[in-house]
């Protein structure tokens, strides 16, 4: 078995991956993501118990139970980038030997799911809903630097290109599927589904402008009309193509959900942001007491 280099897997003195400063005994196999670090005490205040916590720079993990099932809570910063570091090293938790450093024969499936924030892009899906990511729409370009045309949506990229006249000076977007077993779970009347956008950034990524003019300022409104087999484009942030991306790459399985506090379409922003997080995450947190 290939031996993995001190330079590519980087672990801490106490064996702790580098940037999580976790060790495979700290996680559960039901992982919540959060971008906000402060986010992760908001859903660790529902535990009737806490085992482990710790934080590295903007990496903060908690593992503790909820209603007798252990979870771990974990705020993985803003954007791609961070996901990159994140997936990557939650998945050499579970299925590299630390010690030995090579792959383990046996794999081991996370349920990954993100509770995060987010900018609706449809005037009928309001501020204070919920979303389920059905796909992710990256326009990062991350995944291009991995051997991922298997885990992506190629007709629909194409399609999303052709819609939006693309230009091809920006990474190519992609498009993954989220896992159907976490959909089912976590899917309800009260949640609404379509395409989440994944940008590379807040402001010109995501149509804003402040002092600086756009590329292409007409982008978002050609995102709000694109259509594929009866799936719209629902909302747009900064994670989820990534984490649905790596997760298919990996073996995992992810979902993203998001509390819409803004609506790009109606120009519209929550009254009060933190009612829509905590409800999202009290609703998060009963479903995955689903999966056994």
């Amino acid at each position: 078995m290939r031996r993995i280099a001190e330079s590519e897997l980087i672990l801490n003195p106490d064996g702790s991956v580098y940037h999580l400063n976790l060790r495979p005994e700290n996680i559960a196999n039901e992982i919540i993501f959060v971008g906000d670090q402060k986010r992760v005490d908001r859903i660790a205040k529902h535990f009737e118990r806490i085992e482990f916590e710790t934080q590295k720079r903007e990496f903060h993990t908690i593992t503790g139970y909820y209603k007798g099932k252990k979870l771990t809570v974990m705020s993985t910063g803003i954007g791609p980038d961070n996901i990159d570091i994140v997936m990557n090293e939650l998945d050499a938790l579970v299925n590299i030997d630390l010690e030995k450093r090579v792959v383990k024969e046996t794999h081991t499936t996370l349920n990954i799911v993100r509770i995060g924030t987010s900018g609706s892009l449809q005037a009928d899906i309001p501020v204070d809903s919920f979303v389920l990511g059905k796909y992710g729409l990256g326009m990062d370009g991350l995944l291009h630097y991995y051997d991922a045309a298997h885990v992506r949506e190629l007709d629909m990229e194409e399609a999303f290109i052709k819609h939006t006249h693309w230009d091809h000076n920006k990474a190519r977007p992609y498009i993954v599927k989220n896992s159907d077993f976490l959909e089912n779970i976590l899917l309800s009347d009260k949640v609404y589904s379509g395409i989440t956008g994944t940008a590379g950034g807040f402001f010109g990524p995501q149509g804003r402008v402040l002092r600086l003019p756009l590329s292409d300022p007409d982008m978002n409104k050609k995102m709000d009309s694109f259509e594929y087999n009866g799936v719209r484009m629902s909302n747009l942030e900064m994670e989820t193509s990534a984490i649905y991306g790596l997760s298919k790459l990996l073996g995992h399985n992810a979902c993203s959900m998001n509390a819409i506090i803004a609506n790009r379409a109606n120009m519209t922003f929550s009254a009060d942001p933190y009612v829509p997080v905590d409800g999202l995450i009290k609703y998060t947190l009963d479903k995955l007491l689903l999966i056994k």
